[in-house]
């Protein structure tokens, strides 16, 4: 089944008054990729929570954010981190410098950037807090999981019509192929006609030329690949494992022979096949881009 690489998932797990909730985000990406974001004290467990991650989904750009909320009865403890502040001020000034801007850096600049200033509930051991933040990211994760079948059964849907109407106008495409031959023939044999006369045509030397133009307008192997093109994405299309890259490749296939087919088109019904084929390749392009 297809797998969309678009969605979004959110949890939340409590544990004794403490808890996590856990907005995981994803979007195309050539690999599979994670961003967190996530307070100080899980920075330990942040390894693991994108191995979950990447465990769970084989392409995409993740982004996880997760926040802890401790009980209002909690004797918190609040830190700052000194020397992160510090740096950041600099670096501040150097941007305001920079950019030529005549505003200083205040105090709520600096609070509103991670890690400059934190709360934890002292009275929790931090695998504790690590439990209910993994609880809540491994239901974020089959959230995401869910919505992204559900989008990737949408793109298997909208991809089949594509390839079905790739298909019916590549059946208009094979019909009218030996009709074009024989356009193109008569249409020399007419040109010859108006200058030359019957005695002095060179009957050898047309049958050549008639040979040649067949030659130049044969498609058959170019209608082959295509039809084989299109049962092999009909395969992936069904395909239990990730198909979005070898989607891509067929479809990079598919567009090679259309292209070849069109450069050979010498008749408005044929080129007017070719332009619908080609418009529905390039939706397929882009909704292979979204598949895992």
């Amino acid at each position: 089944m297809l797998v969309s690489m678009t969605g979004f998932g959110r949890a939340t797990a409590e544990l004794d008054g403490l808890t996590a909730t856990v907005e995981l985000r994803s979007v195309n990406n050539r690999f599979c990729e994670v961003v967190v974001r996530a307070p100080r004290e899980l920075s330990r467990w942040e390894t693991d929570a994108i191995n979950l991650v990447k465990k769970a989904f084989s392409r995409g750009r993740f982004s996880l954010q997760i926040q802890l909320d401790y009980p209002s009865t909690a004797s918190a403890e609040i830190s700052v981190d000194a020397a992160a502040a510090k740096k950041y001020a600099r670096a501040l000034k150097e941007l305001r410098k920079a950019a030529g801007v005549n505003d200083r850096p205040r105090l709520e600049h600096l609070l509103n950037l991670p890690g400059v200033i934190s709360s934890n509930d002292g009275s929790r051991p931090g695998e504790e807090i690590w439990r209910v933040s993994r609880a809540a990211l491994d239901a974020a994760i089959e959230g995401l999981a869910e919505m992204r079948s559900r989008e990737g059964e949408a793109l298997a849907r909208e991809l089949e019509h594509r390839v079905s109407e790739i298909e019916r106008q590549l059946t208009i495409v094979e019909e009218r192929a030996p009709l074009r031959v024989e356009a193109a023939r008569d249409r020399l044999r007419e040109r010859l006609a108006e200058v030359l006369s019957d005695e002095r045509i060179n009957k050898d030397r047309l049958e050549l030329e008639l040979v040649l133009i067949a030659d130049k307008l044969e498609i058959t192997e170019e209608i082959v690949r295509l039809r084989s093109h299109i049962g092999q994405f009909r395969e992936a299309l069904s395909s239990k494992k990730p198909a979005g890259r070898k989607l891509n490749f067929i479809y990079q296939e598919m567009n090679r022979e259309v292209n070849t087919i069109g450069s050979k088109a010498n008749d408005a019904e044929t080129t007017r096949a070719v332009v619908t084929m080609k418009e529905a390749l390039e939706k397929i392009r882009e909704q292979v881009e979204n598949v895992e």
